[in-house]
């Protein structure tokens, strides 16, 4: 099942996608957030399958404007070196544990959104990844019972700024510039796919940089979630984009690193597509406000 964050008329709900349509779910039905139906899913599911085959008045894709499926999750963490292929062509050896790093909730934006180009820098990379959302409280859980503890998958951008990414050790500043983290265009949901054999693809300006298939990664979804559960309690909404593959923009000759006037394509098979146009930032955006500021 597919299921999204969308707004139609000036309002934000949650739905499940059929094909190029949307069904809404009510309030009635469920009134909640993403990670608390994500929680909740296996509850929930025989109702939402009922909705799908009864809807009379759906929406076309078309017709909506799709939102990130988890806006603001508590943890959004990152894992580099994760393909064989990309490390390669980083001339870095094979890690024998996980690479991890932090990606700040504030970079999360919508599918179609702009990706902006800071000011302080122009090396803007893209990394198409396959992201897998907690939908269940866990700790210390082994590989085997990971996928208990996995609601579903999107897609993730793994922006970064590459001269930032290099000024810290932790890599976290060049992986959180605001805008920095599109996620979508919907979660597909644990039960109705198998995440280590899909075929991922990346796209700039209708070039493909990026191939390759889940089947490479080096340390699984069931695995990390192993990883980081042995250290802290992951929770419904937390996301983990699990490592890009080779054809990134700072190892071509010359650099392939996005522009103004670009757009960015992931398609992950099974999944589904997350574009989005590349902006450059205005010099002049710096505030200091009582309330949040778009």
């Amino acid at each position: 099942m597919k299921l999204a964050r969308f707004k139609h008329a000036e309002k934000e709900q949650l739905g499940c996608v059929v094909a190029q349509q949307i069904i809404a779910i009510p309030e009635t039905l469920f009134s909640g957030t993403m990670p608390a139906l994500l929680n909740q899913f296996e509850v929930f599911k025989p109702q939402l399958e009922q909705l799908i085959s009864t809807a009379n008045s759906p929406l076309d894709l078309h017709q909506v404007q799709l939102l990130a499926p988890i806006p603001q999750p508590e943890k959004f963490i990152g894992v580099g070196l994760n393909y064989a292929d990309h490390i390669a062509e980083t001339g870095l050896a094979i890690p024998e544990f996980p690479t991890l790093f932090n990606k700040q909730s504030s970079c999360v934006t919508d599918p179609e959104a702009p990706i902006y180009r800071p000011h302080i820098s122009d090396k803007l990379d893209y990394e198409g990844e396959l992201a897998l959302v907690i939908g269940q409280y866990c700790r210390n859980i082994s590989a085997a019972q990971a996928p208990q503890a996995i609601a579903g998958y999107t897609i993730v951008n793994d922006v970064s700024v590459r001269d930032w990414q290099i000024k810290s050790p932790t890599w976290t500043l060049g992986k959180s510039f605001d805008s920095h983290g599109p996620m979508g265009p919907w979660i597909v949901t644990s039960d109705s796919i198998e995440p280590h054999n899909l075929d991922l693809k990346t796209w700039l300006n209708g070039e493909l940089r990026q191939h390759s298939n889940t089947c490479h990664l080096i340390f699984d979804c069931y695995q990390l979630v192993a990883t980081l559960s042995s250290v802290c309690t992951l929770k419904p909404g937390d996301v983990i984009a699990t490592g890009t593959c080779s054809g990134v923009g700072v190892k071509m000759k010359p650099r392939g690193y996005m522009k103004p006037g670009d757009v960015v394509t992931i398609e992950i098979e099974n999944i589904g597509r997350l574009s989005n146009p590349i902006l450059q930032e205005s010099e002049n955006n710096s505030f200091i406000s009582q309330r949040p500021v778009s």
